[in-house]
């Protein structure tokens, strides 16, 4: 068979079946689309989340009467993946506002009343044996939940609250050798009060290391205090827990705080937090300063703040937003300071201000 040397021939041949060269521009340019594509699809998960959030706080505002700076601390901790200790005066809707808080999120719920003669196995659950078996089951206690709230935390024994130690940390329980993992999410919602202290036992530091948050709730101002009265005068005897419907589902909720967890932060902004954390430590008006698991604190907060908002990036303005809640717990005054009648926000508030804010 003849060969064919024609060298339009060849020419004609490559033609026909040419062979792909990788000049690097395709793969440039295929690079960049995937970033603006990745860009879009963020833009699209934030836009969804901040959606979701306003539809959350418009769903808890039917029954709930401002308290809007304790509503989203509870939407930044529930992000954050943070307990919560809640503090004010009885009366003021503390346990309300966490009951509905709750069933705005469609996962399992429990509530326990925290009283002096509480047992640890009361919280966590203990071993039975089973006649039919000869064996030793594990019931489990209120704490297996997805959302707990704990009413008046301050009115159980040191005993008791020490339970809580593993559970708020590690998402887990140990009894009898045997360890038993919380489903996610978990959250601990915690109320106390400042005022009566018959009866209660300070909650140990290690504990409140643990909240992500302290939560002062306030007085209603005299707007808001006609707005109460009239629309309980308006609900009748309707159940307030009626008016609320379920927003976010644990699978959508993961999926938020995988998102937040991608918001960008600069490392001037890392400087910024640990700078205002480590003086806590060194000001001389307080006793104890912030833990490095303060900073974490600050950090997590910020990005969830920010998530919200809309952005992908942290503030200086988020970090502002989260020191006082982050610290007012963590922090203990000088008994000098202390008896003069300051308080940890001022002292925050002027470690904050001491600090340069990042350009």
């Amino acid at each position: 068979m003849e060969e064919n040397t024609d060298p339009a021939r060849k020419e004609e041949n490559q033609e026909v079946n040419p062979t792909p060269v990788d000049n690097g521009v395709d793969a440039g340019t295929s690079s960049k689309e995937q970033e603006e594509t990745m860009d879009f699809k963020s833009r699209i998960a934030l836009e969804e989340l901040h959606g979701t959030i306003e539809q959350l706080k418009a769903e808890l505002a039917k029954a709930v009467v401002g308290q809007h700076e304790f509503v989203e601390l509870l939407v930044v901790a529930l992000l954050s993946d943070g307990h919560v200790l809640i503090e004010g005066v009885p009366g003021i809707a503390k346990t309300v506002t966490a009951k509905l808080f709750a069933k705005t999120l469609d996962t399992a719920f429990s509530r326990i009343q925290f009283t002096p003669d509480l047992m640890p196995s009361d919280v966590l659950g203990t071993s039975i044996l089973n006649m039919k078996t000869s064996e030793f089951e594990f019931k489990h206690g209120p704490i297996f939940s997805n959302i707990v709230l704990i009413d008046e935390i301050n009115r159980a024994p040191a005993k008791t609250q020490a339970a809580l130690f593993e559970v708020m940390e590690e998402r887990q329980v140990t009894i009898d050798g045997h360890k038993y993992t919380m489903q996610p999410p978990f959250m601990v919602l915690a109320t106390q009060n400042p005022i009566e202290q018959e009866g209660t036992y300070a909650l140990p530091e290690a504990q409140l290391d643990r909240f992500l948050f302290k939560i002062k709730v306030d007085y209603p101002n005299l707007e808001d205090e006609v707005k109460i009265l009239k629309s309980h005068h308006e609900r009748r005897e309707q159940n307030p827990l009626n008016l609320i419907g379920a927003i976010l589902d644990p699978v959508k909720l993961l999926e938020f705080r995988k998102q937040v967890q991608e918001i960008i932060i600069e490392e001037k902004i890392l400087q910024y937090i640990a700078e205002i954390n480590i003086k806590s430590r060194q000001h001389p008006h307080l006793y104890l300063g912030g833990s490095p698991r303060a900073s974490l604190a600050i950090m997590n907060a910020s990005k969830a703040f920010a998530a919200i908002a809309g952005r992908d990036f942290v503030t200086p303005e988020d970090v502002k937003r989260s020191t006082v809640p982050v610290l007012r717990h963590r922090v203990i005054l000088s008994p000098e300071r202390e008896m003069e009648g300051m308080t940890p926000e001022t002292v925050i508030d002027m470690i904050v201000q001491s600090v340069e804010i990042p350009r």
